[in-house]
């Protein structure tokens, strides 16, 4: 099927992606992973959460840690919109669609919307969150991997097609993408907001699933320091994929997982996208460069393995065709 068209004036208007809440075993376990070695700054604690940050950002988190007894599951995706009527208009649009909509208490943020897309991801949608000090000019406090800002949410659809419709309709715009040519169906696509490659992107497979979250760092050479770092501080087994350069995006990357199983990118020097007018960019499923431009095949645990939605069930792709895996 065809990328659709983008919608230049969508019905609200959604900023860019904000935070993810993830749920965890062990609390203490999961805060050392993400300060220690991932290097987010904690913004506020209790029993039951940690509230995290990276360097760049001003709003209170873009993570946040929660003690689940479903640990290695997603809560919520955030996105922000771009002023206080987009929830308004957010919330009819949803409901136009036969999606719920909800509004939520959340610490940290004045209102929010939550609802679902329409694989069940849950979503939510807010304006104001509690502004912080800036502190990327504190070096003292920079440590792991330097992660500057959030980046980019990626998650497994079993209809790819039909999650970037859904998409595209209010307002995220696909910048690249790879499809199926016997069924002629999206395989993968890469949506936009805030003018980079992405700030989500739909990996076919069983889904709905996160596949990962994305933080930005400043070059690759922090990318070497987390590896050696991560090498030596007994997370070796914690490293899945890279460090490498994707032909999609053209980011250098680097794939790890959490003390839970969610995975992480960590990720840099991917591209502008700002004008409207720019044409998506479309990879052939087999071409070894579109996973990383050196050739490099990615493991097979990079196709199959995502966490769940709580609450949200999941279904298989009926698209038999894969790219190049390594053995």
């Amino acid at each position: 099927m065809p990328v659709p068209a983008p919608n230049l004036y969508p019905d609200f208007n959604t900023i860019r992606l904000s935070h993810v809440c993830l749920n965890v075993k062990d609390l203490d376990k999961s805060k050392t992973f993400y300060t220690d070695i991932v290097g987010l700054q904690v913004t506020d604690e209790t029993d039951s959460h940690v509230y995290l940050r990276a360097m760049e950002e001003r709003g209170h988190h873009c993570i946040i840690l929660q003690k689940s007894d479903q640990p290695g599951t997603v809560e919520v995706m955030g996105f922000k919109t771009f002023d206080e009527a987009d929830l308004d208009r957010a919330e009819a649009y949803f409901k136009a669609k036969g999606r719920p909509t909800e509004w939520v208490d959340r610490p940290y943020q004045v209102r929010t919307l939550l609802t679902s897309d329409n694989m069940g991801i849950p979503l939510e949608f807010y304006h104001k969150m509690d502004r912080l000090e800036p502190i990327h000019q504190k070096y003292a406090l920079y440590r792991g991997v330097k992660p500057l800002r959030i980046d980019h949410f990626n998650c497994f659809s079993h209809d790819v097609d039909a999650s970037v419709a859904f998409y595209s309709d209010f307002g995220f715009r696909v910048t690249e993408y790879t499809e199926d040519d016997d069924s002629k169906k999206l395989w993968a696509a890469w949506m936009h907001r805030k003018g980079g490659v992405h700030d989500m992107a739909f990996t076919n497979g069983t889904g709905p699933r996160m596949h990962h979250v994305a933080f930005w760092v400043p070059t690759p050479l922090n990318i070497i320091d987390l590896l050696d770092l991560m090498s030596t501080t007994g997370y070796v087994d914690n490293i899945e994929r890279g460090p490498g350069r994707h032909g999609i995006s053209n980011a250098f990357f680097l794939y790890i997982l959490d003390p839970d199983g969610h995975r992480i990118e960590i990720y840099c020097s991917d591209y502008q996208t700002v004008d409207p007018d720019l044409e998506p960019i479309k990879w052939d499923l087999q071409d070894p460069q579109r996973q990383t431009l050196w050739g490099a095949p990615a493991p097979e645990s990079w196709f199959k393995h995502g966490t769940a939605f709580v609450g949200v069930d999941t279904k298989d792709s009926e698209i038999q065709a894969s790219p190049i895996i390594a053995p």
